[in-house]
């Protein structure tokens, strides 16, 4: 079976019960599905922006709490890729390539090339860039 990785867009979508996304996990099943650490960055980089934006309104304040720790309990029970080595050196070599998408979106094609992973995205204008790199919408 395949692995899946879940880009940040599509573990959005699917936090928030997308029926599409949801019937493609339990086809797939949740074994087969991953989130990279640097879709765990930028939900938490999103969390605490909002925390700070908040912080001086106290129900705006308590909500954006409440949403920092979902995410956090969210990632404590999805399948986690690291950017390890391997990814490291898979990112390296596609900057050479001066391929141009966001670093993020880099990063997580490297992991999926390092794993030979699907990336689900609706993202195709930027992730089809990425040389061998498979891809898969669940939006559709």
């Amino acid at each position: 079976m395949s692995k899946y990785i879940l880009d940040t867009d599509h573990v959005t979508l699917f936090q928030h019960n997308h029926p599409k996304i949801a019937q493609r996990a339990k086809t797939v099943g949740g074994s087969n599905i991953f989130v990279t650490t640097v879709t765990l960055e930028e939900q938490f980089r999103g969390r605490l922006a909002a925390i700070n934006r908040a912080a001086t309104q106290s129900e705006k304040l308590a909500i954006a709490y409440k949403n920092l720790r979902k995410t956090f309990v969210y990632f404590c029970n999805v399948n986690l890729l690291d950017f390890d080595d391997a990814a490291y050196n898979c990112y390296q070599n596609l900057r050479q390539q001066k391929i141009k998408i966001g670093t993020q979106d880099l990063r997580i094609a490297s992991i999926a090339l390092a794993n030979e992973a699907i990336v689900v995205t609706r993202n195709y204008k930027d992730f089809s860039k990425v040389p061998n790199l498979s891809l898969e919408d669940w939006t559709l």
